[in-house]
């Protein structure tokens, strides 16, 4: 994993960090110094933060927001 997704990663895991347990803002820290350190995290480093990034970044389900829009199948030829 390149610099780049690393910092990806630590950003978006910056507003979680009031979530995260004990353990998890430790790791955190740990994390944030290395990459000031300009550190590239080994493997093992690199799949805890996946995990992390993984629990607390959850995608968006836009489906719900469906209701709000019209799709273009579901109109019936209303001609004004």
């Amino acid at each position: 994993m390149s610099y780049r997704d690393q910092k990806k990663y630590l950003e978006a895991l910056k507003k979680f960090e009031r979530n995260f347990t004990g353990k998890e803002q430790d790791e955190y820290k740990m994390f944030i110094k290395r990459q000031k350190d300009d550190e590239d995290f080994d493997s093992v480093s690199l799949k805890r933060l996946k995990e992390l990034y993984d629990k607390y970044n959850k995608p968006v389900d836009l489906s719900k927001y469906d209701k709000f829009f019209k799709k273009n199948g579901d109109s019936k030829n209303h001609s004004n």
